[in-house]
C-alpha cells in the first residue's frame, strides 16, 4: 500500500521529489490508523476468542463482515477527501465516490494484505506457545511421576530392610547393632542420593555392597552368593536405585519366600557406556511360570521407560529360578 501511494505522489507532474515523499507519508499516516484498529479487531476480537472457545463462529462472521464494511468505507472516504483532494483539487468528489466498486475493491486489498501478515504472525506465535505449553505440561507430568515412582520404590524398600532388623532384634541376634549401622549408610543414600537424576555407578554398587552384606548377616548360611562386578569407567552415570531394586527384590521373593538354602547370581558389566545387569535368585517352584510384576518391578520398569530410550529388560520366571537380564545404554539417558 504504502509502494502504492510513493509511486503514485512521486509520478505525479505537480508535487517536486521532496513534497511528493512527505504526501506519501502523509498519505499513509491517514490511513494506517483504520487499518490498525481493523487488524486489532480481527486478531483479539474475532479470531482468538473462537480459537479460545469463548466466542461462537457463527456470532463472529457477521461481526467480521460489519466491521471489514465500515474499515473500507472509512479508508474510501479518506481516500476520496484527503488524497484524492490533494492530488486533484480541481476534480470534484461526490459522496458517490465513496461507494465506487475499483476504490472499494483497492482498499479491500489494502487492509487484506496488512491484515492477513498481522494474522498469519500472530497464530505462526499462538502456534509456537502452545507447542512449548504442551513440551513443559509434558514434561511436568513426567517428572511429577518419577518423582512418584521413586517415593514409591523407597518406602518399599526401607520396610523390608527393617523388617530384616525387627526379625533380628526378637532373636536377640548380635548382629543386630551392625545391621543397624549399615542401615544408617542405606538411609543417607536414600535422603541424599536417590532423590538426584544420576549418580556414578561405583556409589549404586557400593550401596548393593551394603545391602547384601546386611542380607548375609540375616541369612548366614542359608545363602550363597556370587557377585561379579566388570566395570570399564566407575564415574559412569546411571539413575540411582535402578540396579538396587533388582537385587532387593532378589532377595525378597527368593531367600525370604524358601526354606531351604538359596543361591543368588549377580554379574554387572559395563563397557563403554553399555551396561549389561544380570541376576539370578533360586526359588521353590509354585506351578506358575507368568511374571508377576509387584510394585518394585513395575515401578523401576516405568523409571527406565522415562529415564533411557535404549534399553531392554527381559524376566524369566522358570521353575526353580528367576532371571533378570538387562541392557542399558547409559549414554542414552534422556533428560525430561
Amino acid at each position: 500500500m504504502q509502494s502504492t501511494l510513493h509511486e503514485y505522489a512521486w509520478v505525479h507532474d505537480n508535487f517536486t521529489k521532496h513534497n511528493a515523499l512527505l504526501l506519501g507519508f502523509w498519505f499513509n499516516s491517514c490511513l494506517v490508523p483504520i487499518i490498525m484498529l481493523f487488524t486489532y479487531l480481527v486478531i483479539y476480537v474475532f479470531v482468538e476468542p473462537v480459537l479460545t472457545a469463548r466466542r461462537k463462529l457463527y456470532v463472529v462472521i457477521p461481526q467480521f463482515v460489519l466491521a471489514m464494511l465500515v474499515a473500507i468505507f472509512l479508508q474510501n472516504m479518506v481516500t476520496n477527501y484527503i488524497i484524492m483532494a490533494k492530488l486533484h483539487p480541481d476534480r470534484p468528489v461526490t459522496f458517490a465516490n465513496v461507494f465506487d466498486i475499483y476504490t472499494s475493491f483497492m482498499s479491500l486489498l489494502d487492509t487484506g494484505y496488512v491484515t492477513g501478515i498481522a494474522l498469519a504472525l500472530k497464530l505462526f506465535r499462538m502456534q509456537i506457545a502452545n507447542l512449548r505449553n504442551k513440551r513443559d505440561l509434558v514434561k511436568d507430568k513426567l517428572e511429577t511421576e518419577l518423582k512418584f515412582l521413586k517415593n514409591q520404590i523407597n518406602p518399599h524398600f526401607l520396610f523390608n530392610t527393617l523388617n530384616n532388623i525387627y526379625s533380628l532384634a526378637r532373636k536377640k541376634s548380635d548382629t543386630a547393632p551392625e545391621m543397624v549401622l549399615k542401615l544408617s549408610k542405606l538411609l543417607r543414600f536414600i535422603l541424599y542420593e536417590s532423590g538426584k537424576d544420576t549418580i556414578p555407578i561405583a556409589d549404586e554398587i557400593r550401596i548393593i555392597e551394603d545391602y547384601v552384606e546386611l542380607e548375609k548377616i540375616r541369612y548366614n548360611n542359608r545363602l550363597k552368593l556370587s557377585f561379579d562386578i566388570q566395570i570399564d569407567d566407575l564415574g559412569q552415570l546411571i539413575a540411582p536405585m535402578i540396579l538396587l531394586t533388582f537385587v532387593e527384590n532378589a532377595f525378597k521373593h527368593g531367600v525370604s519366600e524358601t526354606t531351604e538354602n538359596t543361591c543368588i547370581c549377580i554379574k554387572i558389566v559395563l563397557q563403554s557406556g553399555q551396561l549389561t545387569f544380570f541376576i539370578n535368585n533360586s526359588q521353590e517352584y509354585n506351578g506358575v511360570n507368568e511374571v508377576q510384576e509387584k510394585i518394585g518391578l513395575r515401578n523401576v520398569r516405568r523409571q527406565l521407560e522415562l529415564m533411557y530410550r535404549d534399553f531392554n529388560l527381559g524376566i524369566d520366571n522358570l521353575a526353580d529360578n528367576f532371571n533378570v537380564n538387562l541392557h542399558i545404554n547409559l549414554n542414552s539417558y534422556a533428560t525430561i
